[in-house]
């Protein structure tokens, strides 16, 4: 039968088919809205699954960079038991076993600063070079510039023989960051020495080359981990992820406090204090080498 010859709806017959399309419309859009639902609730429930993961991953690392550090710990094989490493010519460094060390061992500081500060092992044996020391702290921004202006020098004098650079990196300035970095830093460094010493100076040099600015979070111990390897030293993964020298740091920074150092860097030249006395007003470059020709 043609459409012309079909039978003609009637009224209601087209009223009733209208309201069934209708129906249908409607019921597409109530499965299509709560399709929706379900959608962003799954997406909402992902979300917070998600947060809460990131926040309890923040939570753990939180607790675990600011647990209690063991009183007592082994040195670094190649750092003495003050804290330091000493650097020769060139890439060498004095050698020296692996000790321990005990915060117990450690005098309380005094509850004024002396008017002199003796730090033990600072004064070169008669015949030896000269002997610099230096308390740093690797967030420290005066450390930083204290390489960038005499680093050339010490590098120079210490390459010829002339002096020998010790450095006892400290955790002075933890509080200076969100996750002690001054002491995750010397940590690193610490570990460094202890498998890879002829990469120990370009470790401390890429430290300062890249501070990071003081009341962050400082670098990540993922991000230490790549420094070291990226001047070719071995892994220090486990070193870091174990804090193995953090207790070696601790006594460290507590020993600078006993004997009256007070901030950083502070240096010694044959075991006088830069930038006291007589040395105040007087370049450190310039009283280093007065020092160096007086012993020739």
């Amino acid at each position: 039968m043609s459409p012309a010859n079909e039978p003609r709806l009637s009224k209601a017959e087209r009223t009733a088919q209208a309201r069934e399309a209708a129906r249908k419309i409607r019921e597409e859009q109530l499965k299509k809205q709560k399709r929706n639902k379900l959608l962003i609730g799954w997406g909402i429930v992902v979300l917070v699954v998600a947060i809460l993961a990131i926040v309890a991953l923040i939570v753990t690392n939180t607790i675990r960079q600011n647990a209690p550090i063991a009183d007592s710990g082994p040195t670094p094989a190649n750092g003495n038991v003050h804290g330091g490493v000493t650097l020769l010519a060139n890439t060498d460094l004095v050698k020296s076993d692996a000790k321990t060390v005990n915060a117990s061992d450690v005098p309380p500081a005094p509850a004024s600063a002396p008017a002199e500060i003796k730090p033990p092992g600072a004064e070169a044996e008669a015949g030896k070079p000269v002997k610099v020391v230096a308390y740093i702290d690797f967030i420290c921004p005066v450390c930083k510039n204290f390489e960038s202006t005499y680093g050339q020098k010490l590098n120079e004098l210490r390459n010829a023989g002339k002096i020998t650079v010790e450095y006892r990196a400290l955790g002075f300035l933890d509080s200076r960051s969100t996750t002690n970095y001054s002491s995750r830093a010397a940590n690193a460094a610490a570990c460094v020495v202890n498998s890879s010493p002829d990469k120990y100076a370009a470790f401390v040099d890429a430290l300062f080359a890249k501070q990071p600015a003081e009341g962050g979070p400082g670098i990540s111990d993922n991000d230490l981990k790549k420094m070291a390897s990226d001047v070719g030293a071995a892994n220090i993964d486990s070193c870091v992820d174990d804090k193995k020298f953090r207790p070696y740091v601790k006594v460290a920074t507590q020993e600078a406090a006993a004997i009256g150092v007070t901030g950083t860097p502070t240096v010694f030249v044959d075991g006088k204090q830069w930038g006291k006395g007589d040395t105040a007003n007087i370049p450190f470059d310039q009283f280093l080498q007065t020092t160096v020709d007086a012993k020739k």
